[in-house]
């Protein structure tokens, strides 16, 4: 089993990269959007940052879907802290690996922008920006370019997934 967290602010591309990779690399992909309860959608559609107390129980349930997962899977999650991330490695038994999918600002409000249906208003971008810790020497992943072309960003994602499934 090899599990795998695409992190990112909200606009990253946490679900189209995901989609890819769970045809190319035959693996599992899940939204990490449907984990969420009802109230932290509500709340964050009401332009309403999540706190930690939001947070936490989501994050333990994304843990333990990779844990209880037989196989290959990515989850689409923002992860934005280290302490968050620590939460979801506490429910697995083996490497998290954190696709870190990052861009300047103005790029992903244009990105949040165009999104139509999405719950996640371009408001709340700031406070993700805020909150976001950028992946630490001794966590497993890698950082990924995404204001490069989406085939760019899909191949070194790629390539970092068939690296460690090996």
């Amino acid at each position: 089993m090899r599990c795998y967290v695409l992190m990112g602010v909200s606009g990253c591309g946490k679900s189209s990269v995901g989609t890819a990779l769970q045809a190319m690399c035959r693996m599992d992909f899940m939204d990490g959007d449907d984990l969420h309860p009802k109230c932290n959608i509500d709340k964050m559609a009401a332009g309403i940052p999540l706190n930690d107390d939001d947070r936490a129980p989501w994050l333990a349930d994304v843990g333990r879907v990779l844990a209880q997962h037989d196989g290959a899977i990515a989850i689409g999650c923002s992860a934005l802290k280290k302490t968050y991330r620590d939460w979801i490695r506490a429910q697995v038994d083996e490497p998290v690996h954190f696709l870190h999918l990052d861009a300047p600002r103005d790029v992903l409000a244009r990105r949040v922008a165009r999104r139509a249906g999405h719950f996640m208003p371009t408001s709340l971008l700031d406070s993700q920006f805020a909150t976001l810790e950028r992946l630490e020497r001794d966590e497993w992943g890698e950082e990924i370019d995404i204001a490069r072309p989406f085939d760019e960003v899909v191949a070194q994602s790629e390539g970092y997934v068939r690296e460690t499934m090996i």
